[in-house]
């Protein structure tokens, strides 16, 4: 199997004149656990439909497993391949636990019994519980099922943790990380919850107006980039703006944050020069890099 899963290159899709996604590159190595990120609206939505043969893309080009999606036919060949889980957590009401799992087996050769049962005891899920009847974290769990025991190569995950208390959320993203390193899944999932991205995920992509601002292996990023926090005697000297190496730059008052990721003892040298009177050098969370990456500061 080629080493990249999911590659887009330069994907666009417009709605009614509105550009959703702008030439957005993808590549998702196989068998990582793979955080998809954005505020509302950055296209996240609109990158899973085109990935699952729900929209056509306006232009750009999808390859899955190695080929390229082309036509309906190498569409379907390649969802054959993969699992989704929706935040809607979609399931069919008439039925219970037990009646949803032996329906939904037979479309599936490669089902794994014994995920199913590995599940059906981890998440504790009565076969005959009815559908209706189970809590939102329970939808969620039998839907994770669903998935997982299908034999599925590549998981698609939108919110698969939303609105859950901790201990299920917990119990989930162990799972996942899981069946990442024990079946070589690979799991491409978007979330708001960064702490749980930050906690299970080795590549994270930002992306923010349909075009990716962000991207690369976690542990990379946040070893590159540094908050760096300058005060001065007055006004912060416009010349801080133009240093090389800055990818954000903050002022307060007497205080300027820069987030830097090249050269940072060259920075650090050249802020001294123009009067810097106190510096200072952190360490950045998954949460700062979002967070001056998108809100366009």
């Amino acid at each position: 199997m080629n080493d990249t899963i999911i590659a887009t290159h330069r994907l666009s899709k417009t709605y009614s004149g509105h550009p959703a996604l702008r030439g957005l590159d993808l590549a998702v190595p196989c068998g990582s656990i793979y955080g998809f990120l954005g505020r509302n609206g950055a296209g996240k939505t609109t990158t899973m439909k085109l990935l699952l043969g729900m929209l056509r893309p306006d232009a750009g080009e999808i390859r899955l497993f190695g080929e390229a999606i082309e036509s309906e036919a190498s569409s379907i060949a390649a969802r054959r391949r993969l699992a989704f889980v929706s935040e809607d957590k979609e399931l069919y009401n008439f039925m219970t636990v037990g009646q949803t799992i032996r329906f939904t087996r037979p479309f599936f050769p490669a089902w794994r019994r014994d995920l199913e049962e590995k599940y059906l005891d981890l998440f504790r899920l009565p076969r005959e519980k009815a559908v209706p009847k189970l809590s939102k974290g329970m939808r969620t769990q039998l839907m994770l099922l669903l998935a997982m025991a299908r034999g599925a190569e590549l998981l698609i995950m939108d919110e698969p943790t939303g609105g859950l208390d901790p201990a299920m959320t917990e119990e989930i993203l162990l799972a996942l990380a899981d069946l990442a390193a024990s079946d070589r899944t690979t799991v491409f999932f978007s979330s708001h919850q960064l702490a749980e991205v930050e906690q299970i995920c080795d590549n994270v992509c930002i992306i923010d107006e349909g075009q990716v601002v962000i991207d690369g292996q976690l542990d990379d990023l946040k070893s590159q980039y540094r908050r760096i926090l300058l005060v001065f005697d007055g006004q912060p000297p416009r010349e801080l703006a133009a240093l090389p190496g800055i990818d954000h730059l903050r002022q307060r008052g007497r205080t300027a944050s820069l987030l830097a990721h090249v050269d940072v003892d060259k920075l650090l040298d050249r802020a001294r020069e123009l009067g810097a009177r106190s510096v200072e050098v952190h360490p950045v969370t998954l949460k700062e890099l979002f967070l001056d990456h998108v809100r366009g500061e």
